[in-house]
């Protein structure tokens, strides 16, 4: 019997939900999934520029599992790319340490329903706008 997944520590979820090339209408086109794990280890490999230990730590994952994240999230993003997909951040065994929200209207990121402040964009009111991120 395999030993359950630990959940993955992430700092934050990503600002957007995903990403979609130019020139084709989202309708016509299909999405590949990259999950927060995933967008974490890049995030902290590629943009930050730890080494796989630092990153491994700050994720709660052993080196290795970290080097299998990695290499997901690289075929992914790949196959987005050259096959010209979207792709979907969402999902995955994680712990972002506390509880985020996403409004609906305007897809912004809230630390918590206490700091909902509506904006002038979505004229949001109150907190039934917000989407709990898993």
């Amino acid at each position: 019997m395999s030993r359950p997944k630990q959940f993955r520590k992430i700092v934050s979820p990503p600002l957007m939900v995903g990403f979609k090339p130019f020139g084709i209408p989202r309708s016509q086109l299909e999405g590949v999934v990259l999950h927060y794990d995933e967008y974490e280890a890049v995030r902290l490999l590629d943009y930050e520029g730890l080494m796989q230990e630092q990153a491994a730590e700050k994720m709660n994952v052993s080196r290795p599992t970290l080097t299998r994240i990695y290499e997901s999230a690289r075929k992914t993003i790949a196959k987005a790319f050259v096959e010209g997909k979207m792709i979907v951040i969402e999902g995955g065994n994680v712990d972002f340490g506390r509880q985020w929200f996403r409004c609906r209207k305007c897809h912004k990121l809230v630390d918590g329903v206490e700091n909902h402040i509506p904006c002038k964009n979505c004229v949001s009111f109150g907190n039934e706008e917000l989407t709990p991120l898993k």
